[in-house]
Parts: C-alpha cells; sequence; structure tokens
C-alpha cells in the first residue's frame, strides 16, 4: 500500500535501527507512506475501520524519541507501538520521521515535525493530497504525542499551536508525554543523588543542539520558556517511570504550567519500579498494557466530563 523509501534515499548513517517494512496488517491496522517536505511518514488506522462505515476517529500526531539522533517512525520499536495504540484506542496515529542530529542539528526536528503538522492539517476539509487523512480522522480531536525527546517535540508543537501560527484550523484536544526529555542546570529531585544516566542528558543535549544556549535553554528546559502558557490543547497527560532520571522533569512540568497561568487540566502518572520508555522496550509487560490503557482512556474522555471545549487552533 505504500513504498518504504525517501527521496533522500533513506537516513543517514547515525539512525542505526533496523526499519519495519511497508505491510498490511489485516489483524491490527493499516498503514501507509506520505511524502512530506521529502520526509517518510506513517499512517496507521484500526483495521475495523478500513473495513465499515463508522464515526470519525481521534487523531494523534506521534513523535519518535531516540535522543534527538536515533530512531525512525520506520524502526520496529515504533511501527509495533504505534500499531498497538491505533488498535486498541481506536485512533489514526500519523507517525511523524523528522530528520536527526547531528546531520541534522537541532531545530530541525522541531522545523520538521512543524511542517508535518501543517500537512496533516491540510486535510482538515477533507481535500488534502492523502485520502485516508481526508477520510478517517475527526480534525475536532486532533492529539499531539511523543516519548523522551519525541515528547519534548510534542510538547513544543503545542506551544507553536497555541500561539496562533496562520493556517488551517484544527482543534488541539490533548497533548499526551511519554517519559518526556527536559532537563536544567539546577538539579531538581532524583537527580540529586546516584544516577548512571546523570550526566548523559545534557551530553546528549549539547551534542544534538551545538548551538545551544546550554542547560537551560528553552527548548529543554521549559520553566526557561516564556511561551510556556501559550500551549494550546486543554488537557495533557504526563507519563513518567520510577527509576528514570527524568522522572521529577515530569512531575516539575505540571508546576511550571500551573504558576505560568496556563489553564488546563494535567495528570502526572508514575509507573513505579520501571525504567526510561520501558513500554517500548518491553510491550507486553503488565504495566506497558496498563499504560496503553491509560493513553486510551485520555483518548476517550468526555470533553464535558473533563475540561471545557479546547480552543481552536491555527496550524
Amino acid at each position: 500500500m505504500y513504498c518504504d523509501e525517501s527521496k533522500e534515499g533513506g537516513k543517514s548513517a547515525t539512525s542505526i535501527a533496523t526499519f519495519k517494512h511497508a505491510s498490511l496488517d489485516s489483524d491490527k491496522h493499516c498503514d501507509m507512506y506520505c511524502d512530506i517536505i521529502n520526509l517518510e511518514n506513517r499512517i496507521y488506522i484500526p483495521e475495523k475501520t478500513s473495513n465499515s462505515n463508522i464515526k470519525k476517529l481521534p487523531l494523534l500526531i506521534y513523535f519518535h524519541g531516540g535522543g534527538f539522533i536515533i530512531e525512525t517512525a520506520a524502526s520496529p520499536t515504533y511501527h509495533n507501538f504505534l500499531n498497538l495504540v491505533s488498535s486498541e484506542s481506536n485512533v489514526v496515529v500519523v507517525s511523524v520521521d523528522y530528520r536527526t542530529a547531528p546531520e541534522h542539528p537541532i531545530p530541525t526536528c522541531y522545523d520538521d515535525s512543524w511542517e508535518a503538522v501543517k500537512w496533516v492539517a491540510q486535510h482538515v476539509n477533507g481535500n488534502g493530497p492523502d485520502m485516508w487523512l481526508n477520510e478517517y480522522p475527526d480534525f475536532s480531536r486532533v492529539f499531539f504525542g511523543g516519548d523522551s525527546a519525541g515528547g519534548n517535540i510534542a510538547h513544543h508543537m503545542g506551544i507553536r499551536a497555541g500561539t496562533g501560527t496562520p493556517g488551517r484550523v484544527v482543534n488541539l484536544e490533548g497533548v499526551i508525554l511519554l517519559h518526556p526529555f527536559f532537563w536544567g542546570e539546577e538539579r531538581i529531585g532524583c537527580e540529586l543523588g546516584e544516577h548512571p544516566w546523570k550526566e548523559t542528558a545534557g551530553v546528549v543535549w549539547k551534542f544534538a543542539y551545538p548551538g545551544t544556549s546550554g542547560l537551560d535553554d528553552p527548548l529543554i528546559n521549559p520553566d526557561k520558556d516564556p511561551k510556556v502558557s501559550d500551549l494550546g490543547c486543554s488537557r495533557v497527560l504526563v507519563c513518567v517511570a520510577g527509576n528514570d532520571i527524568g522522572k521529577d522533569r515530569g512531575f516539575y512540568y505540571k508546576d511550571i504550567l500551573g504558576k505560568n497561568g496556563w489553564k488546563g487540566d494535567i495528570e502526572v502518572i508514575e509507573d513505579k519500579g520501571e525504567d526510561h520508555v520501558f513500554f517500548l522496550i518491553n510491550p507486553s509487560c503488565d504495566n506497558a498494557s496498563t499504560l496503553r490503557k491509560r493513553i486510551c482512556t485520555f483518548f476517550n474522555q468526555v470533553l464535558g466530563q473533563v475540561m471545557v471545549k479546547p480552543r481552536q487552533q491555527m496550524l
């Protein structure tokens, strides 16, 4: 149903992950190739949607992790995870394949991701370039999501959506941050103790973004971002892992939004005893299943029982 290559001939040498080739998985989903600014992106729809006339479904635009350096939308890790999310939550998923460092240092990943969001938004009136996106998503129920570095990107895409950038209108209802990659010069919480990955976050950030102002750069430390209250959704779900060095950044994120006047609803949930992105590494474990059910619940909450109707966003 799609070809598995980009116009640029594939990813750079730093993308060391293996690739899951294009396929039609009849018991879970369909997915296809889309060409966005010469990049490769994947679309997942639940199989039962493709076989019957049911109502339009929520749309998740997902940004993969990998420290801004590795992984792709085509890696088996993300193909399999988003396969499950689409099937279990009954949502349409667009998996964004942004370019990675060091060949394409930050902020390329943010700019590529925003171009992908704008491309998706071309389908809001049912006349965009992709048939599936014209037919299946409910553009009044759009979500951004990501894990690790992708969680960081999802956060910043939410801020861009909230600043009223001209373009087509969609409703960004919620943002899902799974073990998001945030950091800062000042140590907080578990960062004050000993941890084998304590110094890694800063090293990775500076490698991926040689032009950064440091660990208090607003792109990595939301507490230093004057635009953080512009987050353009009404609901946020943050999931953290008990053994993750970045765990307390997830809890602190809630405090940051609150003290800066963001008026939405945010929930932070910890999976105790688990490591960073455990749900990708061991997707069959009980806590991974619970996390996916948590995501499903977040998608399917009734707006009137949770928060006010989300603001219209200009993309």
